[in-house]
């Protein structure tokens, strides 16, 4: 891989595209008018600028697919390495390193940004392109820029391909505009003569791949193939998260991780693959690296919340410093264990695997025949047989047994939610909910004994661990007083379920 670059730096672009005829051509398209808009002020005409780039992708175009770019282009005010991501309609966030290195190395931190994408494969040119673009910055009433209108003068190939021309229009927003101009000022090239752009970049015009969003995953007439096909695809979304470190991502991560597993145990007859699969033990193991991290999240807010809610006086000794803090440290060594996780290829094969399962065709039970429908009645019975091992375990194994009906409600809540079956998947929700605050509970009070352990071998104050931990206790026992209520709710929600599927 390249060597390292600086820190990049990114940001937001709002921009649409727009297909204009040539000036010499029958279509008549006419340079566009701003007057009369009240947020134009004035328009100013900067210097022509002529942009060089060359645009690096998989040999399967993967970043294409994933409605990406990855370009290293010269000239203009923003010379340098561009990664731009979906941001939402009209959004894209951009991601910029600089000219450092050779011009056919992209920079690591560009490459680990859209690593799940990548993964092992390499990253070379797949096209050129050169702009001459003309620029007309747009200044509201304040002075301030709100909008550029560019019109480019476009000359591209793709590698090994032959030469394109063509002309277009965009309208990005700057730091004073808002998506209400944006429309006023879509209205105006309109009425132009231009129309909406065909393609989402130049790039996607060059590769001729067509609308990305219209593309069809096959094989997912299954509502569980779709579910996981989804949730394959919200996984590589939370990972560049991840490792961006965004609030809640190691979280969310964690989730669609077990979602996918949920989903593909309870479907054997759709992907063919048995309880002990290989890739179900490998999501299991993501899940766990995960949870280094998330636990600690969840330690590091649980106690900053219970000490602002006592008394200051009930805060005895460095209790917030062991606690809170010490959560957060093992956050950043957990959250660091995790990137090196997804950065290992044990973690690219996995993601090669669920890409296959997807993709694959289901496996037939016979000639001409379908493959037997997911149904809840296997996820049910789980939790079933979990409530009543709980209902006659000893009070030492009480929480194991919880802990086992919650894994039980997850697997039911995401089958029942892929299968139509939403009162059943919001009741097992519930269940998973109250179970999940008793298992945290549980983590809870065990990491506060170790550390009043530890604080009282310091000499110092352990008055406030005895009283967390009380509450802890509290709390584990309020929600293990629901558990059986809920479960009734359940029971009654898929007896409902089944009598109209009949």
């Amino acid at each position: 891989m390249a060597a390292k670059t600086p820190k990049t730096s990114r940001y937001t672009e709002v921009e649409r595209k727009f297909e204009v005829a040539e000036p010499d051509s029958a279509e008549s398209t006419v340079s566009p008018s701003f007057d009369g808009l009240s947020a134009v002020a004035r328009v100013e005409r900067l210097p022509v600028q002529q942009l060089d780039a060359v645009y690096f992708d998989t040999p399967g175009l993967d970043l294409a697919a994933h409605r990406i770019t990855l370009r290293r282009r010269t000239g203009g005010t923003d010379a340098g390495w561009h990664l731009k991501l979906p941001a939402g309609p009209d959004a894209r966030t951009e991601v910029r390193a600089p000219l450092d290195g050779a011009e056919n190395e992209v920079p690591d931190e560009l490459r680990d940004v859209v690593l799940a994408i990548v993964r092992d494969r390499p990253l070379a040119p797949v096209a050129r392109i050169s702009t001459r673009r003309t620029v007309d910055l747009l200044h509201g009433p304040a002075g301030d820029a709100v909008a550029e209108f560019c019109d480019d003068e476009v000359t591209a190939s793709a590698e090994g391909g032959e030469e394109q021309r063509w002309r277009e229009w965009e309208l990005e927003l700057t730091g004073a505009g808002d998506a209400k101009l944006l429309d006023r000022l879509t209205n105006r090239l309109l009425d132009a003569g231009a129309s909406p752009a065909g393609h989402g970049s130049k790039l996607g015009r060059v590769l001729d791949t067509g609308q990305p969003d219209d593309e069809v995953k096959t094989h997912t007439e299954d509502p569980v193939r779709r579910a996981v096909a989804e949730q394959v695809e919200q996984l590589v979304e939370w990972d560049r998260a991840v490792r961006a470190d965004v609030e809640d991502s190691v979280h969310q991560m964690r989730v669609t991780t077990r979602k996918i597993r949920s989903l593909l145990q309870s479907a054997e007859g759709v992907f063919g693959i048995s309880d002990d699969a290989w890739v179900l033990d490998e999501l299991r193991q993501l899940a766990a690296v995960l949870g280094v991290a998330r636990d600690a999240e969840v330690l590091a807010e649980r106690y900053a919340n219970a000490l602002d809610g006592l008394a200051p006086e009930m805060v005895r000794g460095p209790v917030r410093e062991r606690l809170v803090e010490g959560a957060k440290r093992r956050y950043q060594s957990g959250w660091k264990r995790s990137l090196i996780a997804m950065r290992s290829q044990r973690y690219f094969r996995l993601l090669d695997a669920l890409d296959g399962l997807v993709a694959a065709e289901p496996p037939g039970t016979g000639p001409g025949e379908e493959p037997k429908p997911t149904t809840i009645d296997s996820a049910y019975k789980r939790v079933r047989k979990a409530a009543r091992k709980a209902a006659a375990a000893a009070d030492t194994e009480a929480d194991e047994a919880l802990h086992r009906i919650r894994k039980g409600a997850k697997r039911l809540r995401y089958t029942a939610a892929a299968t139509g079956k939403a009162k059943v998947s919001e009741r097992a929700k519930a269940i998973q909910s109250l179970l999940g605050d008793h298992q945290d509970s549980v983590v809870s009070r065990t990491h506060l004994l170790h550390e009043s352990e530890a604080a009282h071998a310091a000499g110092e104050d352990t008055f406030t661990y005895g009283l967390l931990y009380q509450m802890e206790f509290d709390a584990a026992e309020q929600s293990r007083a629901q558990v059986d209520g809920a479960l009734r709710k359940l029971d009654k929600s898929v007896r409902k379920a089944r009598k109209k599927d009949k």
